[in-house]
């Protein structure tokens, strides 16, 4: 969930191989050159330091392929449409918000990585076949623009129900829900906040309020939100956006000179929590290698080493979170959560009325 992170999270399905992104060699036609390679398949955002990396591969032997493939809606399609001669061994990025797709075509099969002991309980999903692993966790949240409430002498808003208060009219700019993950995410979270019935609703009065909505991310964060780094060369206007709860830390990480503190904050009431899984795809051709690569995610080395590249909250209870994450970005601690089995029930039906109700 880093500052240029997954934009999408899209239903369509795309067919051509995205750019590849190795740390090792492969064969011409993308598989795996030999058992001393293992590839990860995951979406665009996937990061991590090299020198991580290459402490794996030196100690287990393997030399690791990482094939980005779009985002993570994309990449999770395009791994179920190649699940029976699938491009790698491990398939990391699929969140809860996907999940229930993933299992209920058989993309996974079983492995208990070694710590997952040490993951936090209430991530830990599909605990009797273990065909999925808890990588990262992190929230959906509206942010909100520092600068621009003290200087309309205005609080920022602090729930969802203050967002469709005429103070904030015209002020909110968040994702499309059909093509963008925090969209999505930010659709769930007023479904679990307001349940089957009165989601609808709110979204009535939220887009009588003038809520603006874009495709992606990158847009409505650097484009469309005015407190963003971007947002302030391209002369935004709106002080409020759907983003995530890390975002304030990059905002101090990547600023010349750093602040003192964000210029950005981040309305608590408004979180959806939101949990990336790995597993090991069900035709992997180096299976060992893959288990490995499971191992390798789960450790510390790697859960320590994630939150300042991918900007999201490690899941080992024993791993070490950076300080500019708990002092500008702690996560939220009431999110809204959904069960990826209801998530699954109702996921595409909330998606068209939604669309129905805010687009058209």
């Amino acid at each position: 969930m880093s500052i240029k992170k997954r934009t999408t999270a899209a239903v369509a399905v795309v067919l051509g191989l995205v750019t590849l992104s190795a740390c090792g060699s492969s064969g011409s036609d993308g598989k795996a050159a030999d058992s001393g390679t293992v590839t990860l398949v995951s979406h665009d955002s996937f990061a991590y330091s090299k020198s991580v990396l290459h402490a794996f591969e030196r100690e287990s032997g393997y030399k690791v392929k990482v094939l980005k493939d779009g985002d993570a809606g994309q990449a999770v399609n395009k791994a179920i449409l190649t699940k029976d001669n699938p491009q790698g061994d491990v398939f990391f990025g699929v969140d809860n918000t996907l999940l229930s797709r993933a299992l209920d075509n058989g993309l996974f099969q079983p492995y208990e990585a070694k710590g997952s002991d040490q993951i936090v309980q209430r991530y830990r999903i599909d605990q009797d076949r273990h065909r999925v692993t808890p990588i990262d966790s992190g929230d959906i949240c509206v942010n909100y623009d520092k600068a621009y409430f003290s200087k309309h002498k205005l609080a920022p808003p602090a729930s969802f129900d203050d967002l469709i208060k005429p103070a904030y009219k015209n002020l909110l700019v968040t994702e499309n829900a059909s093509t963008s993950s925090p969209g999505l995410g930010f659709l769930l979270g007023t479904a679990a906040k307001y349940g089957d019935d009165r989601w609808p609703d709110y979204w009535k009065k939220l887009k009588a309020n003038g809520v603006k909505v874009v495709d992606g991310w990158e847009q409505a964060y650097n484009d469309e939100f005015s407190g963003s780094a971007g947002g302030k060369k391209a002369k935004a206007d709106r002080p409020l956006v759907v983003s995530y709860a890390s975002s304030p830390p990059a905002e101090v990480i990547y600023a010349d000179p750093k602040p003192e503190t964000a210029p950005t904050g981040v309305a608590s009431g408004t979180c959806f929590r939101q949990i990336e899984y790995a597993g090991l795809l069900s035709n992997a051709k180096n299976t060992k290698g893959g288990k490995a690569l499971l191992d390798f995610l789960i450790s510390t080395r790697f859960q320590d080493d994630m939150p300042l590249n991918m900007f999201v909250y490690p899941v080992r209870e024993d791993a070490e979170v950076p300080e500019v994450f708990t002092r500008f970005g702690p996560q939220a601690e009431h999110p809204e959560t959904l069960a990826p089995a209801k998530i699954a029930d109702n996921r595409n039906q909330w998606v068209k009325s939604w669309t129905s109700l805010v687009l058209k």
